[in-house]
């Protein structure tokens, strides 16, 4: 199982790598089980999708989105409802009691973003009380900030590495089969899940000083998809890489 982020990931990198990549993961769909694990909302992928498809990104076979707060099928688009159901039931009441408080903390922005079980904004690092944003925990969410401008107001536990690990369990995927890849901090829970976890060599320098104490993420070198199939070489999947006999620096 390949678990990416997508924005800075597997969109990430030189383009012929990316269209190389691309073309492996059609090709080895029978034995690869792809999962998109991303900020992004489902009509957002929808979009990516069809616009990256002359690109050659074909669909996952499964997602998981807003930053963990929703799984679904990658083919429809269509939500799994044994997975978000108790997400849900987490994040129940909590927005009526947040976006008030949120839209008085200066320093942040609503992001155009629809969904059901998280709150997404843009952040100004300069502007933002972070001791008033500390002090929403308290709510029982957790607040998340990665690639130093976006907020996301997720329910309390809930993340990449959270909803990915459940995943696994729903799906009876050995752990030792699964490799992750992101390259910001809103990827640093599924790297600290003690899975196999590859950094690409563009990654946030908060994601790089975080990941120094995990041993089981490896810091790639080259960006994007060609630092996700540097990563899969150095976990031992070199075997399904035949088409791939480098990468570049």
């Amino acid at each position: 199982m390949l678990v990416t982020d997508l924005d800075g990931t597997l969109l990430g990198g030189d383009p012929l790598w990316r269209r190389a990549f691309y073309r492996w993961l059609v090709e080895r769909r029978e034995r690869v089980l792809h999962i998109f694990c991303t900020g992004r909302q489902l009509s957002s992928i929808a979009s990516l999708l069809i616009d990256d498809a002359a690109f050659g990104l074909a669909h996952p076979h499964l997602v998981i989105g807003d930053v963990g707060c929703t799984v679904a099928c990658g083919i429809s688009l269509k939500t799994v409802p044994g997975m978000v159901d108790p997400i849900d039931a987490r994040w129940k009441g909590l927005p009526e009691r947040l976006l008030p408080l949120l839209e008085a903390l200066p320093g942040v922005a609503s992001q155009p973003i629809s969904t059901e079980r998280r709150l997404a904004y843009t952040l100004d690092g300069e502007a933002i009380d972070w001791q008033r944003l500390v002090a929403l925990e308290a709510h029982g969410v957790d607040c998340l900030v990665s690639d130093n401008r976006y907020l996301d107001v997720l329910p309390a536990g809930v993340n990449k590495g959270s909803t990915l690990l459940t995943l696994l369990q729903w799906l009876e995927i050995d752990p030792e089969r699964v490799v992750t890849a992101g390259d910001t901090l809103n990827d640093l829970a599924m790297f600290e899940t003690g899975l196999a976890g590859v950094m690409v060599g563009n990654a946030e320098q908060a994601l790089r000083e975080k990941v120094s104490c995990l041993p089981r993420t490896y810091r790639a070198r080259a960006e994007g998809c060609a630092g996700i199939v540097e990563g899969l070489r150095h976990f031992g999947f070199g075997h399904l890489l035949d088409d791939f006999p480098g990468f570049p620096l």
